[in-house]
């Protein structure tokens, strides 16, 4: 992966965020079918948080063969899903309900107290369900993607060409210990698209541009994605 990475990609300006979250929705609906057309199983990565909710929604409503869809997070934050933190909770309460209960959830958290110590047992299940077939990131106003944050502890392992399924991450403004796949991996998707809302994101998007992903992580995956955007 090139550290100064020359990145080219399809802007999607909507006008409000309800049409976003529909249209979005549909698209990912549309790869998913799109892939298990041609495959016995696909994998689905989607980011924490709330701002994918509405578009989770819709696409848990659409009527596919879910049973053969994996669905697992870009990364979590290392806490048990009983935690009001927990992206796995919030995930089964948005995107893993209607339709979409019957996919398969490939977790990043294991009931251990340490999140180094558990990222061999968490491999084990994810690598085969690899190449991620389609995956949709969010991205913050510092211009991290994931758990892949500008001043994290272990970003330079995570954006080797070479680097592991997963990696730990801390960071000063992440309160916990984070779980997140690697750039190679995220950068690897078949089918990339990248959920933006609001005049900071937009203004961080274009500050990205010629960064290096060490000053701007978003840069490691963004190169073919689809960037949704609404005010």
């Amino acid at each position: 992966m090139e550290r100064y990475p020359r990145v080219s990609y399809e802007f999607i300006e909507y006008p409000d965020r309800d049409l976003l979250a529909m249209d979005l929705a549909g698209q990912l609906a549309d790869d998913l079918e799109e892939a298990l057309h041609h495959e016995d199983r696909a994998t689905l990565v989607v980011p924490g948080g709330t701002s994918p909710g509405p578009v989770f929604g819709a696409l848990s409503e659409v009527d596919m063969a879910w049973t053969r869809v994996n669905v697992m997070l870009s990364d979590e934050r290392w806490v048990p899903e009983t935690d009001a933190r927990s992206n796995t909770r919030l995930l089964r309460e948005t995107l893993l309900i209607s339709k979409a209960a019957q996919a398969h959830y490939l977790p990043l958290y294991a009931d251990k107290a340490s999140a180094d110590g558990a990222l061999a047992e968490l491999e084990v299940n994810i690598t085969p369900a690899l190449p991620i077939d389609v995956l949709l990131l969010g991205m913050g106003a510092d211009m991290h993607t994931a758990s892949l944050f500008p001043d994290g502890d272990k970003l330079d392992e995570a954006l080797w060409p070479d680097a592991p399924v997963l990696s730990t991450m801390r960071a000063p403004n992440a309160p916990e210990p984070r779980v997140t796949l690697t750039g190679r991996v995220l950068n690897g998707a078949l089918r990339k698209h990248v959920l933006i809302f609001g005049a900071d994101k937009r203004a961080a998007l274009e500050n990205a541009k010629g960064k290096s992903s060490h000053v701007a992580p978003i840069n490691a995956v963004l190169d073919g994605a689809k960037v949704h955007w609404a005010e």
